[in-house]
């Protein structure tokens, strides 16, 4: 796992661990900001080796977003205690992401990493979107990233979810995108069966909506996505 600063200030007492999904950097995030949280993304997870976060023992409060493929991954690596984010959000994800009821239906999966090209890459970014201009924005600022780390991302993550199965459910918020055609919302809400769960209607990379806002509970605020 890498990790890369999107926002950091001197004055923040709060910060945002960002785990990203699969395919990404940072450059579609440039613009990601959470109003007074520094913003830590992780993400390439070719290598699984749980990220050092001894940078985030000072912050008073320490807030957790996982997204995609992150949410697994999330759950696999950061459960040990002492589990010290002060709330823990996961979106467009699931704890089994690699399955057919509950996360990315196996042979849609598998098409993916059987045709992986760029333009198989390209395919697949679009298909986070339901507005051709969010898309496009997306693509003008796609990640940096070679067909062969891509493939060899995604081979690890098949590998690793299979093997080492579901993780904990280390989260307090659950957001189900219902315009998902990544992780379909019925295998989300399947998912999340017997927990609390919301349901935003939202394509898979919500990030560029005017509607969406992540605000992580601060002191006492209460949160109103």
């Amino acid at each position: 796992m890498r990790c890369h600063w999107l926002r950091r200030d001197k004055n923040n007492t709060a910060c945002t661990l960002f785990m990203a999904g699969w395919g990404m950097d940072p450059a579609p995030f440039a613009d990601l900001a959470i109003p007074g949280h520094d913003l830590l993304m992780v993400y390439d997870y070719r290598d699984l080796t749980p990220p050092d976060l001894s940078c985030l023992a000072g912050y008073r409060q320490r807030h957790l977003l996982a997204w995609s493929m992150g949410v697994w991954a999330a759950s696999r690596q950061l459960a040990a205690p002492p589990f010290f984010f002060h709330s823990a959000t996961a979106l467009a994800g699931t704890l089994q992401p690699v399955h057919d009821r509950c996360g990315i239906p196996t042979a849609a999966f598998d098409a993916t990493l059987s045709s992986l090209d760029r333009d198989a890459a390209d395919a697949f970014y679009r298909s986070m979107f339901d507005e051709p201009d969010q898309a496009e924005r997306f693509l003008a600022q796609r990640p940096d990233r070679s067909t062969a780390s891509l493939r060899k991302e995604l081979e690890r993550l098949k590998t690793a979810c299979l093997g080492q199965g579901p993780g904990p459910d280390i989260f307090d918020r659950r957001i189900v995108t219902s315009r998902d055609r990544v992780f379909p919302a019925r295998n989300q809400k399947r998912a999340w069966q017997g927990t609390v769960s919301v349901t935003r209607k939202w394509p898979h990379f919500p990030f560029y909506r005017a509607d969406f806002r992540v605000l992580v509970p601060a002191q006492d605020q209460v949160d109103t996505l």
